[in-house]
């Protein structure tokens, strides 16, 4: 990878980490917009009301990470805040794995309003990014001062009550329209992809390919569930079934990454255990998303851990695949790192997130939607260029295969065909064919007088004298040392006078007159056994003319050529 490209692509993977971790004017018009509230959390325990609880602010802690409670049931209550009245809002939180959400909105006469969410409410109420958004009525006398929420079956993997935040009308509508445009693009660019991609898979057949379309099918199906589009059209699933279609989704996405980088490289790159090491890693990632898809809640907590570290494990064996691609000098590897700096940076953002090392964001949430789109446009670009130099070995093998029978094919000297490529491609010439077997006169005195290098250039000449009297479709060969043959069909015109009166005046070394007998006969040439007695024919009147006093054409059967 030149220095260029890898400043390039570095430059990229900054800017990006850079728009995800301060993207907040971004956010404030898509995603989880709003004022941002604070909240406290306490564990539930029988006999705890919300009016009491918001009574008694002192029974919650603020200062225990949310992370740190484990899974159960708990009370969140937001810090006090006021939206004015007469205004209808939403109350908005991320969408996590819980059972069920009470949404009790405290107003400043001490009157509460209760709002349930169930698994289908939850889904029946999701925005586009995946945010639980539920809408509170206006109320014209009074407006509202705290939030509390009771969360039921909460599995606490990253967090109770993540990213609340009171949003109005309008800007709840404008993020939606947003994040469609957002997705659509993404859907777009990866349905553009897959069906190109397809096609030419159906050309060319490269096992790549395939991959590559699996993966991008797969990214852009869970791009539809974790998106909340799958709850649009849905709107009947369980959230939570909707999060395990993403846990599945996700990791066939990553399997078909790693089976597209094990294919895409140059086989020479994966050494028996590396090879190994890729199986393992996507028997790793289907196997832990499917536990978690089919136990879940059951080890809840175990059953993730897991499955972040299967994709820890598929971080990690990126290392090994581009050392063995710088080592052995792959042509893939610059853009194999320029099109995976990314998602590889972003997938370790995630993976902080999910094993508790940073806190959870918007944009790390949906990291993977943004870094794969980009990683699939420059897969793409790769695939061209792999094709592209696979399209240049093709046409090199095919010039040195059409090189290499040139020389099989062809006497070295003269650029006639040797003998075994003029009988086959003579035999099974259909219709009858007249052959013309024709040999240089004295030519022993020929290199006798002008030497070895004179008689070579005196075979090159009347090689041409051949070439340039035949009719179109006729063969033309050397087949021993003065001696030469020509095929054609029967009606085609072939006139050994003809040869004989351009040799007569064609210019040789050293001005020497060089002339030549030529013997012929005519018959079916379908078979050997045809060739043969074509052959034998021909050569008796071949020493016929030689006979008759040389420099003329003699003719088997009934054909008769002019002396």
């Amino acid at each position: 990878m030149t220095g260029g490209r890898l400043y390039r692509a570095l430059a990229l993977m900054l800017a990006a980490l850079a728009f995800m971790f301060g993207a907040e004017r971004v956010q404030a018009q898509a995603g989880n917009v709003g004022t941002p509230l604070n909240v406290c959390v306490a564990r539930a325990a029988p006999g705890m009301t919300a009016r009491a609880l918001f009574d008694d602010p002192a029974r919650f802690d603020c200062t225990r990470r949310q992370t740190d409670w484990g899974a159960g049931d708990f009370w969140v209550l937001s810090q006090p805040t006021r939206i004015d009245a007469g205004r209808a809002f939403q109350v908005r939180i991320a969408s996590l794995w819980q059972q069920r959400i009470t949404l009790h909105v405290l107003y400043a006469d001490g009157t509460i309003a209760r709002f349930a969410i169930d698994g289908q409410g939850a889904t029946r109420n999701l925005a586009l990014g995946a945010i639980i958004a539920q809408r509170v009525p206006a109320r014209a006398d009074m407006s509202a001062v705290r939030m509390l929420w009771h969360v039921e079956g909460a599995s606490n993997l990253r967090g109770i009550v993540v990213d609340p935040r009171i949003a109005k009308l309008g800007q709840a509508a404008r993020s939606n329209l947003t994040m469609a445009a957002f997705y659509a693009g993404f859907g777009g660019i990866c349905i553009a992809l897959f069906i190109y991609n397809l096609a030419l898979w159906g050309a060319l057949r490269h096992r790549f390919q395939l991959a590559y379309c699996a993966m991008v099918g797969a990214l852009a199906a869970y791009a539809f569930s974790s998106s909340g589009a799958l709850a649009w059209t849905f709107p009947d699933v369980l959230n939570n079934d909707r999060l395990r279609i993403n846990y599945l989704l996700l990791a066939v996405s990553a399997a078909a990454a790693v089976a597209f980088a094990r294919s895409f490289f140059e086989e020479r790159i994966f050494t028996p255990w590396l090879a190994r090491a890729c199986t393992a890693t996507i028997v790793a990632l289907l196997g832990t998303a499917a536990l978690f898809a089919g136990l879940a809640p059951w080890r809840i907590a175990l059953l993730d851990r897991l499955y972040a570290l299967a994709f820890l494990g598929l971080l990690v064996l990126t290392v090994p695949i581009m050392w063995r691609a710088w080592r052995m000098k792959s042509n893939y590897l610059w853009l194999f790192a320029v099109a995976w700096a990314m998602p590889i940076a972003f997938a370790g953002a995630r993976l902080a997130n999910n094993l508790d090392l940073v806190a959870w964001h918007f944009w790390i949430d949906n990291s993977t939607i943004a870094s794969m789109a980009i990683e699939a446009m420059l897969s793409s670009v790769a695939i061209a260029y792999r094709i592209r130099l696979l399209s240049r070995e093709r046409d090199a093998a095919i010039r040195q295969e059409v090189a290499a029978r040139a020389l099989a094919d062809t006497d070295p000297l003269t650029g006639l065909l040797n003998r075994r490529a003029f009988l086959r491609e003579a035999i099974g010439r259909t219709g009858d064919q007249i052959l013309l077997l024709a040999d240089l006169d004295h030519f022993k005195h020929v290199n006798d007088t002008i030497g070895h290098d004179g008689g070579d250039e005196v075979l090159c000449r009347f090689a041409r004298v051949l070439r340039t009297s035949v009719p179109e479709g006729a063969l033309v060969a050397r087949i021993g040392g003065e001696e030469f043959a020509i095929i054609g069909d029967a009606g085609a015109g072939l006139a050994p006078e003809q040869i004989l009166a351009r040799l007569r005046t064609e210019r040789m070394p050293f001005d020497l007159t060089v002339t030549a007998s030529i013997g012929g006969s005519v018959g079916p040439l379908l078979t050997e056994p045809d060739w043969k007695q074509l052959y034998r024919a021909a050569d008796r009147a071949l020493l016929d003319a030689k006979s008759d006093g040389r420099d003329r054409a003699r003719a088997a059967y009934s054909i008769a050529f002019a002396a």
